[in-house]
């Protein structure tokens, strides 16, 4: 199994679009204009979908792609749940289509595949858009921006998203599993079968997320308001914090990414093999920075499953179309960082005249202003309808006309630039901002990855 490529176990069973199938009429949500039509179904390769056609449709189609992975198996819920969300987007007078996706677990290349198969669905039951727009959030943003490299849209708005690919945008969330274990050694415990902790979980555990949480409680008092932890928990915590440089709110959130998403990447899409590394990396920020780099879990990443998550989702920049993104300034979940790194691929590729970034002065992932939401949309648009490049002082401006009508407030910050990613998240060896590597250090990393160059 460790000679198949993500290509094949990730891609298998993918066919041409499939044939039209009858979109069925079913009930709006409350949050959408009143006489929108809304359709929902399942598609011959078990994806959900749902679609909304507001009566006064502008012409202008947005394609959503959720974020996630969700682990669990789809859902009509999934899709309605999004539709509910960013019903802001259909009051604007659009059209929009999002897909469940055919399965839980990881698949940048599944994702995308799904959604293209609901585009194709949309065009025959609808007719085909004036202008097609692609909608991603989180790792929905990742699945966007890699599928505005492979097919084409009119223009692409990416909100707080995933955007330093599979193969470096989870490194945060190594750290955390082996900085975690080093500090809690409940996970696993000593009695139970041990594992590599690149795995996140054994395949076979019957752990649940309550179960993680308990260990996760039962180490750094996390459920316990400060004053009710022991001084072991709170320094368990403090120690965890500062060297993962994770926020408290949502260290149980990471941790479980960490464990249950990492077990399917590996087991499920992987084939066992182990895409993430951490040899080299000194963590910092600990009462014994000593102790814990000398003590903490070391490992190499299988270059071939690198190879292939990065196939699967890393972005190049590639871009031909509109893309503006926008992103929560203190997101606790996909750090604004990524998009610096999303940036620097672009300007690498040569590409910077596609790309606007705008920021908001929020602090939460899942869902944004809606007067945010319909400015950023609205500019887009006009760029794509007039070529007309906007700038982010230009996008915040036009924000309280939409917040007139949303009153849900304006939080840009047209003079906000992020910092690198790698500010943020610890380099890797072989990556752009790794030091120069000692000679014995080079020795053992062309020994053990033959053929992968070291980066000066």
């Amino acid at each position: 199994m460790h000679t198949v490529s993500i290509v094949t176990a990730l891609l298998m069973g993918l066919s041409p679009v499939p044939a039209a199938d009858q979109v069925q009429t079913v009930p709006c949500p409350t949050t959408l204009p009143a006489e929108t039509t809304c359709h929902g179904g399942k598609d011959t390769h078990g994806a959900y979908y749902s679609i909304a056609v507001p009566r006064n449709w502008n012409g202008t189609l947005v394609l959503h792609t959720h974020g996630g992975p969700d682990l669990g198996p789809p859902t009509q819920d999934r899709s309605t749940d999004d539709l509910t969300r960013w019903s802001v987007l259909v009051r604007e007078g659009h059209a929009w289509a999002g897909s469940s996706y055919r399965r839980g677990g990881y698949g940048t290349q599944m994702a995308i595949e799904d959604t293209e198969n609901l585009r194709a669905q949309f065009t025959r039951s609808f007719g085909k858009p004036r202008t097609t727009l692609l909608h991603g959030q989180s790792w929905g943003g990742n699945i966007a921006a890699k599928a505005a490299e492979q097919h084409k849209y009119d223009g692409v708005l990416l909100t707080n998203g995933v955007l330093a690919g599979g193969s470096r945008g989870y490194n945060y969330r190594v750290d955390l599993r082996v900085v975690y274990q080093y500090y809690c050694g409940n996970h696993p415990r000593p009695s139970e079968p041990q594992y590599p902790l690149w795995m996140g979980l054994r395949e076979d555990s019957t752990m649940t997320g309550s179960g993680l949480r308990a260990r996760l409680q039962e180490c750094a008092g996390i459920e316990s308001p400060p004053a009710q932890r022991t001084a072991q928990q709170a320094q368990n915590l403090k120690d965890i914090l500062g060297v993962t440089r994770l926020p408290e709110r949502t260290l149980a959130s990471h941790l479980n990414f960490a464990t249950f998403t990492f077990r399917d990447i590996v087991h499920n899409r992987l084939g066992g093999r182990n895409p993430f590394a951490n040899v080299g990396v000194r963590y910092t920020g600990s009462h014994d920075d000593v102790a814990l780099n000398l003590g903490v879990q070391r490992f190499w990443a299988d270059p071939s499953a690198v190879r292939d998550l990065s196939y699967d989702s890393d972005v190049t920049g590639s871009i031909s179309v509109p893309v503006l993104s926008m992103h929560a300034i203190n997101d606790p979940t996909a750090f604004v960082e990524h998009d610096a790194a999303y940036r620097a691929s672009v300007t690498h590729a040569g590409n910077s005249r596609y790309l606007v970034q705008t920021f908001t002065r929020e602090s939460e992932h899942s869902a944004l202003s809606d007067s945010g939401y319909a400015a950023a949309v609205s500019a887009l648009a006009t760029w794509v309808k007039t070529s007309r490049k906007p700038t982010a002082a230009s996008v915040a401006a036009s924000c309280p006309a939409f917040d007139a009508k949303y009153h849900q407030g304006c939080f840009f910050d047209p003079g906000f630039t992020p910092n690198s990613y790698e500010s943020k998240v610890y380099p890797r060896p072989g990556g752009r901002h790794w030091p120069a590597l000692s000679s014995v250090q080079a020795e053992l990393w062309k020994r053990f990855y033959p053929g992968v160059g070291i980066a000066p």
